[in-house]
């Protein structure tokens, strides 16, 4: 029989657990130490563990408020409790509040999960039971202020915020967890009485597979500022079995494999089985006899929920990321088809809802891709906002007002990836809950909101309407009335006199791409009928035709002979465009607010990727920089800087309020503090040195610069820009003398890590390439711990947390204008790393806040990239010499066999798809090995490289998320801080 819950411990089940003792059952405690293998000692570690976790929990009606206020189901009825012969023993509260833990409780509540809500057998206690252990302790503790902030937030019917995102990338949770909750230096001691370091403990958690980028990390920085500023907030996302993928470099690059995060189980989260929703694909529209559209038939599947709690950094507010599951009813397995020997065909229903969440980004190469891929989006959107609306429905109670949804709730699409929440909010509420077109389209404008994260066309989705007409078929028919209401909005705006100008207006804002007009405003574009003068006229169009052709085809230096079957080709129809729906534009229509996150992204998103929209809407667009948590990425990952920080500071304040960080600057010369900074900066090298060993079996030198860019592999973000220009120091090595070399460069150590997408071609020819590189560089004994090439093998968060506090230089070098606003600079420069980088993203404002001096700056601006392409295309680009230098060594094979023919020609040419250099990286190339070469004149100045060091931490400070979420909470979402009493 399965253990019970912790949160469900009631006192029946503590006087079976007594008596269980007093029979002599096994006890994990006879495993870890001889002092409590006695049956006295047994009993005695039960009732001190019971009483703990009794104490833990406060009152049993805690326990089960978690039903009631973290599911979105029915109220549940009233549970009848018994009295608890120990809750005497105990005051009763609503939350942890005054409750610390100390060491001995701790152990004890970990001997008792170990034994009594085990994922593994009993026979041993290693470090993966350790951790999980561990970690079902620290969950006790997060339920009860879990409970509290929601049975708070039920009381007082607050205005919710709902951030919905295809990833989040939350890392680790263990220390992160019990860092917040104030309990590092006691459960280190507790696992010390156990037999084990904390580190080694936490060291066993898996990175949960729920993201792979930027998108995700931003995700979960933004839960942990809206749980530690007690905004009332939720998290909606998927709960992935094999994540992305886990990659594994060879000696062909990059390979992949199934993430196994799950493998052994997830202590974090708990899976409300009593909290599923359906949602359903394919099937057809019908209308009823009562007029209302009925979507019927079709494939139904059951979206079951999985709550993971996300504690604030000392508060008792702990928010619910809530991950949803797919599955099918048991009745949808065939059983009469498997008795038959048809397995396959029996599972195929369940077989069909369970691999929705299989993995994330499943490669959309074909049909069955596509569809998967639209699956999980509406997947997400469907279930979530059944929860949300089954949530506010009950919270309403007897009366439901549907004009007052938008002021309790507000939904924030994080990227394109949510769009179907506004087709499906719209669908809810006029098809189930009786509202008017004008009454739900109205609600969800006020409602829903929309992050912009990236102005690269392909990530900006196009869904084929006739995929989406098939799978989701209603939805296409609210799009499409979408669609005609801006059609009409867009001839009110500009009227039908200039036909071109409004022609390009309906090319640029439709949501319906190639598309014909809906046949009310069929007539809008007709243009006058062109007349012919009398000697225009030809006798015989088809010799004309063939005429001005042949006449074409000699000004280019062609001969062609005319024939029938050339004739037929000139006069054949132009093939018809695929149909589309554009969801950032419906995302801009559909919502009340439009975000970019950086100020030049921001910028680019009104002049240029929604300019038609800003000019009709100027009020929906704003910017949001984004941040990150520093509690993860300074406080957490980084112990020993943040001693230093808080002693010279003179108070810790500063993990809540950034701020405080620039007092840093007064000390920024002080020879003290600059000895503590290495001495800190050092000791993390070590430890990235011992990992890079572990995981590479390269040995590198602590005493080499350590030259870092961690991001995912794609050419706009140019890894390929690095690694020629460490091909060109290699090169420049090779040449110089021994002595020559050590006057000449710094050592560095040049690590890279990131993912190339399964599919990406081009991206995995980059990780081979730097692969080979390293090959090569890191046995050259002329070299030596000069010159070191890293790839580390599937990066994560936890790499990351490694990392950064080891950079001293950080390489954000995407082209001008194509980053966002990327989120790894500000992790780097709040732990005292210096960048090098274009104007770029948040790489703008990350300069101004920590000084152009102390900031290595070299490319290509934003606005002169389309001229510069222009003058690609049109032959007027002259390489550098040095460029060409590069690529001829690369070509010579002193890397090795692999052809690189294909990687290099992307460089070349001045124009086709995959060429022509479109990511200019031969343009910056020249200028940033010049850079380079300033990067290596002030390491060699070790005073003033510290110097520049603290003051990147120093001017990091605007760079929190909990500024961002301040921002979002009061310009988009309208809602306020909640404050557990």
């Amino acid at each position: 029989m399965a253990s019970p819950s912790p949160m469900r411990l009631s006192s029946a089940t503590a006087g079976s657990m007594r008596t269980q003792g007093l029979l002599g059952c096994s006890s994990v405690s006879g495993i870890i130490g001889a002092a409590s293998r006695s049956s006295r000692s047994k009993l005695l570690m039960m009732r001190n563990t019971v009483k703990l976790n009794l104490t833990m929990m406060r009152n049993r009606r805690s326990s089960f408020t978690l039903v009631k206020c973290v599911s979105s189901s029915e109220a549940p009825q009233k549970l009848q409790q018994q009295e608890d012969p120990l809750s005497h023993e105990h005051e009763t509260t609503t939350s942890l509040g005054s409750f610390t833990p100390d060491a001995t409780s701790i152990a004890s509540s970990i001997k008792y999960h170990a034994e009594f809500t085990p994922l593994f057998s009993p026979e041993k206690f290693e470090l993966p039971q350790a951790f999980c252990a561990t970690a079902q302790s620290v969950r006790d503790a997060l339920i009860i202020n879990w409970n509290a902030t929601y049975d708070y937030y039920e009381k007082l019917n607050v205005k919710q915020a709902y951030y919905l995102s295809m990833e989040f990338l939350q890392g680790r949770a263990l220390l992160n967890a019990i860092g917040n909750l104030e309990l590092t230096g006691s459960y280190a001691e507790a696992l010390s009485k156990l037999g084990y370091k904390l580190e080694d403990v936490a060291g066993q958690e898996p990175d949960a597979a729920l993201g792979n980028g930027g998108l995700g990390r931003l995700a979960s920085c933004f839960l942990d500022s809206l749980a530690t500023l007690n905004y009332p907030a939720w998290g909606y996302g998927l709960r992935y079995k094999y994540g992305l993928f886990k990659q594994r470099i060879t000696k062909d690059g990059q390979e992949e494999v199934a993430e196994d995060w799950l493998e052994m189980g997830n202590p974090w989260e708990i899976v409300r089985n009593d909290v599923s929703y359906p949602v359903k694909f394919y099937g057809q529209v019908v209308s009823g006899s009562d007029g209302k559209k009925h979507w019927i038939g079709g494939e139904d599947i059951l979206a079951v929920a999985h709550d993971v709690p996300i504690p604030g950094y000392k508060t008792k507010s702990t928010i619910n990321l809530r991950l949803w599951s797919t599955k099918a009813a048991s009745e949808e397995f065939d059983l009469y088809a498997f008795n038959a020997g048809k397995h396959t065909e029996a599972n195929e229903a369940l077989a069909n809802a369970e691999k929705i969440c299989y993995i994330l980004y499943p490669g959309d190469e074909s049909i069955e891709g596509k569809t998967l891929r639209l699956k999980q989006q509406y997947t997400l959107c469907s279930a979530s906002l059944q929860d949300i609306i089954t949530r506010f429905e009950r919270r309403s109670g007897a009366t439901v007002n549907w004009e007052e949804f938008p002021e309790k709730v507000a939904v924030q699409m994080n990227d394109t990836h949510p769009t179907l929440c506004i087709p499906e909010l719209m669908r809810i509420l006029i098809d189930i809950k009786d509202l008017s077109w004008e009454d739900a389209w109205n609600i969800t404008q006020r409602t829903v909101a929309y992050t912009n994260h990236t102005v690269l066309p392909e990530a900006l989705e196009k869904w084929s309407l006739d995929l989406m007409q098939k799978l989701l078929p209603r939805h296409v028919e609210i799009i499409e009335m979408i669609d005609h209401e801006l059609i009409r909005t867009i001839i009110t705006e500009y009227g039908t006199s200039d036909s071109k100008l409004l022609e390009k207006k309906l090319k640029e804002m439709r949501i319906l791409d190639n598309v014909e007009l809906p046949v009310e405003f069929a007539d809008v574009l007709v243009k006058p009928d062109e007349t012919i003068e009398p000697h225009d006229e030809l006798e015989n169009p088809e010799q004309e035709v063939e005429k001005d052709n042949n006449e074409e085809a000699k000004e280019g230096g062609e001969e062609i002979i005319a024939n029938e079957d050339e004739k037929e080709q000139l006069l054949e129809p132009v093939p018809e465009l695929p149909k589309l729906v554009r969801m950032a534009n419906l995302c801009v229509v559909g919502g009340h607010a439009v975000n970019g996150v950086a100020e030049i992204h921001s910028e680019i998103v009104k002049d240029e990727v929604f300019n038609s929209f800003y000019q009709l809407w100027p009020e929906k667009f704003q910017n949001k920089t984004n941040g990150v948590t520093p509690r993860r990425w300074i406080r957490f990952c980084n112990p020993a800087l943040s001693k230093i920080i808080t002693k010279w500071i003179g108070t810790e304040d500063w993990v809540l309020n950034t701020e405080k960080l620039a007092e840093l600057r007064k000390f920024a010369d002080n020879e003290d503090l600059q000895k503590q900074w290495r001495e800190a900066k050092r000791a993390n090298k070590m430890k990235v040195a011992a990992l890079i060993r572990e995981r590479t079996g390269y040995s590198v030198s602590a005493d080499a610069m350590f030259d870092i860019q961690v991001k995912r592999i794609h050419e706009y973000k140019r890894q390929l820009l690095n690694i020629l220009g460490i091909v060109y120091r290699y090169k420049k090595m090779k040449e110089m003398t021994p002595k020559e070399r050590k006057a000449n460069f710094v050592p560095r150590v040049c690590i890279f890590g990131g993912k190339a997408f399964a599919t990406y071609v081009q991206a995995k020819r980059i990780v081979k390439f730097i692969t080979d590189v390293g090959a090569t560089v890191n046995h050259d004994p002329e070299i030596g711990d000069l010159l070191k090439v890293i790839f580390v093998p599937d990066y994560n968060v936890s790499v990351a947390e490694m990392l950064i506090p080891a950079s001293e230089l950080s390489q954000h070098i995407s082209t001008a204008g194509m980053e966002a606003s990327g989120t790894s600079n500000m992790k780097f420069a709040m732990n005292g790393c210096i960048l090098i980088g274009t104007l770029d993203g948040a790489n703008v404002e990350i300069r101004e806040e920590v000084g152009e001096d102390n900031f290595f700056l070299f490319g290509a601006k934003a606005h002169e990239i389309a001229g510069l392409r222009k003058e690609r295309a049109e032959g007027k680009f002259v390489p550098d010499p040095r460029f060409e230098e590069v690529k001829k060594f690369v070509r010579s094979g002193v890397f090795g066999p692999y052809n690189y023919d294909e990687l290099m020609g992307s460089l070349e040419g001045n124009e086709g798809f995959g060429r022509a250099d479109y990511f200019l990286v031969g343009k910056d190339f020249p200028s940033y090995i010049e850079c380079q070469e300033k990067v290596d004149k002030a390491y060699q100045d070790q005073k003033t490289w510290t110097r520049m060091s603290i003051l990147n931490t120093a001017g990091s400070h605007k760079f929190s998320s909990d500024r961002t979420i301040h921002e979002y909470a009061r310009d988009i979402w309208n809602i306020e801080p909640v404050e557990l009493p």
